[in-house]
């Protein structure tokens, strides 16, 4: 496993594509981050620390906005047109999924299909804005129109888990808010929980993506 990072022109700034990459990657997983952190949360490091060992390569995309050292990210299709030059830069020929935690998530799936992914990896997913469950994002997310996952925590009040459709492919981790944080009593401990996230992306990815083909 070897890690790279890549600085990449965006139509609003300077975006970076930061890659640990296996030697014979059955898929390409790109994540994008939330709009209140960068590609360093526990997510999404765990993720890139551990999938490489499982022949998934994982790259991160950094925002122009974040790289820029600002606190607010921009608008959606800044966000959008920012993911879609990251991904556009990729050098690989395993199947491409997209993914990302949160509003990383949201870019994700308005671009997937766009991109030519095969799949769709949704992390606390924001299924509506805190307290306003009438406004719903559901269009949004099935607006991918590929095979997704959504990773959500049960305690997140941007998207409880029973606030989605039982039609879709959905994993709760027990305990979890919007960061994937447990309470130190609770039914899981922290690295238990990230476990939760890293184990069922692998096995979606092995079962979903690469089982039915990687087409999209």
């Amino acid at each position: 496993m070897t890690r790279h990072e890549l600085t990449v022109d965006t139509p609003h700034g300077e975006g970076l594509l930061v890659t640990d990459r296996t030697r014979k990657p059955i898929a390409t997983l790109m994540l994008g981050h939330g709009a209140g952190a960068g590609i360093d949360t526990p997510d999404l490091e765990a993720l890139a620390e551990a999938l490489p060992r499982n022949d998934v390569t994982v790259v991160r995309f950094e925002q122009p906005w974040k790289r820029a050292g600002r606190k607010v990210a921009t608008a959606p299709a800044t966000l959008d047109a920012a993911f879609v030059a990251g991904a556009n830069r990729l050098r690989t020929r395993s199947p491409l999924i997209v993914g990302g935690r949160s509003a990383g998530a949201r870019s994700a799936a308005r671009t997937a299909k766009k991109l030519g992914a095969v799949g769709c990896l949704a992390l606390a997913f924001p299924l509506h804005p805190p307290g306003r469950p009438e406004q719903s994002r559901l269009v949004e997310l099935r607006g991918a129109r590929v095979r997704t996952l959504v990773v959500q925590g049960e305690r997140d009040t941007m998207g409880r888990p029973e606030s989605f459709p039982g039609d879709l492919d959905l994993v709760v981790v027990p305990g979890a808010d919007h960061s994937f944080k447990v309470p130190k009593r609770g039914p899981l401990t922290q690295e238990e929980a990230l476990e939760i996230l890293v184990e069922s992306t692998l096995e979606w990815i092995v079962r979903e993506v690469v089982g039915n083909g990687a087409r999209p």
